[in-house]
C-alpha cells in the first residue's frame, strides 16, 4: 500500500506584537495574534504572481523552519520573536521551484496557532538561546580580558586558529566553512545568520559599559559567533570541528602555534 504523503507544515515569524513587519512596513499591518484561527486575505495583493510589486506583495511562509527569519523584514535581529504555523489558501506559487523549494507565495492564510519559537534557531535552538543568554556575558568578559591582557600574542593565536589546524583540532577557517555547508544542507542559513547576529549582539552588550579596547570588543564578538554556531550543529558535527568552533586552542595558555 503506497505511503500518504507527510502534511506539510507552514511557518511564518512575526516580531513579539505578532505583525508582520513587511505589512507594518508598507502601511497595512496584519497581526496574526489577532486572528488565530482565521481566514486573512492580503490587504494589497500584486497582479503579477509571483514577482515583487512591493515588499509585501504576497504572505510569505517555509516548511524548513530554520530558514523562516529570512526575508521577514525584521531588524534589528532581536529575541524573542513569535513563530506561527500557517495554511496557504487559493493560488500559490514561488520565485523559482528549483531555488526555493522550501518556499511559498500566497494571497491567502488561515492562522493555525504559535508554537515555541526556538525551531527558528535551528533544530539546535534550545542549545543555542542556552549558550546566548547562559553563557556569554560572562565569556565576553574573559574573552575581552584575554585580549587586552596581551593583544599581539592573542592577534598571533587567533591568526593560528584561523590558518592553523593540529591532529585533534580543525582550523577555524575551515571549520565555520563546514558549518556554513551543513546549514545549506540542513536548510538552517537563516537560522545560523540570526543566531551569530543575536550572539554578537549580547557579547557588544556585555561590554558595552567597560573599558576594553575595541579589538578586545570585536575578537569577543566573533568568538561569539562561533560558540553559537557550535551550539547550533552539535549534534551534527565531530569534535574535531567542534572544538575549532569553541576556540578551544585559543582557551588554552599553551596554544599550538603551527
Amino acid at each position: 500500500m503506497a505511503r500518504k504523503p507527510k502534511p506539510v507544515t507552514w511557518y511564518m515569524a512575526t516580531p513579539a506584537d505578532g505583525i508582520i513587519e513587511l505589512s507594518r512596513q508598507a502601511g497595512t499591518p496584519v497581526n496574526l495574534a489577532d486572528n488565530v484561527g482565521q481566514v486573512i486575505d492580503h490587504p494589497n495583493p500584486c497582479a503579477n504572481k509571483w514577482f515583487d510589486e512591493t515588499r509585501f506583495s504576497y504572505y510569505r511562509m517555509v516548511k524548513r523552519v530554520g530558514e523562516v527569519l529570512e526575508d521577514t523584514g525584521i531588524w534589528p535581529v532581536t529575541w524573542p520573536v513569535r513563530l506561527w504555523t500557517v495554511e496557504p489558501l487559493g493560488d500559490t506559487g514561488n520565485w523559482s521551484h528549483q531555488h526555493h523549494p522550501y518556499r511559498l507565495l500566497s494571497h491567502q492564510i488561515r492562522v493555525l496557532e504559535e508554537t515555541d519559537p526556538w525551531p527558528a534557531l535551528g533544530a539546535g535552538g534550545r542549545e543555542v538561546l542556552d549558550v546566548i543568554h547562559e553563557q556569554l556575558p560572562e565569556q565576553a568578559l574573559r574573552w575581552a580580558a584575554d585580549w587586552d591582557a596581551d593583544p599581539e600574542g592573542m592577534r598571533e593565536r587567533r591568526r593560528n586558529w584561523r590558518l592553523c589546524g593540529t591532529r585533534d583540532i580543525g582550523r577555524g577557517e575551515w571549520a565555520l566553512a563546514v558549518a556554513d555547508m551543513t546549514s545549506y544542507a540542513r536548510r538552517e542559513c537563516a537560522a545560523q545568520r540570526w543566531a551569530e547576529a543575536l550572539a554578537a549582539d549580547t557579547a557588544a552588550r556585555a561590554l558595552a559599559a567597560t573599558v576594553f579596547s575595541q579589538d578586545a570588543v570585536d575578537y569577543a564578538r566573533s568568538r561569539a559567533a562561533e560558540l553559537t554556531v557550535a551550539a547550533q550543529h552539535q549534534t551534527r558535527l565531530s569534535p574535531y570541528v567542534l572544538d575549532a568552533l569553541r576556540g578551544v586552542r585559543l582557551n588554552s595558555a599553551s596554544a599550538v602555534t603551527g
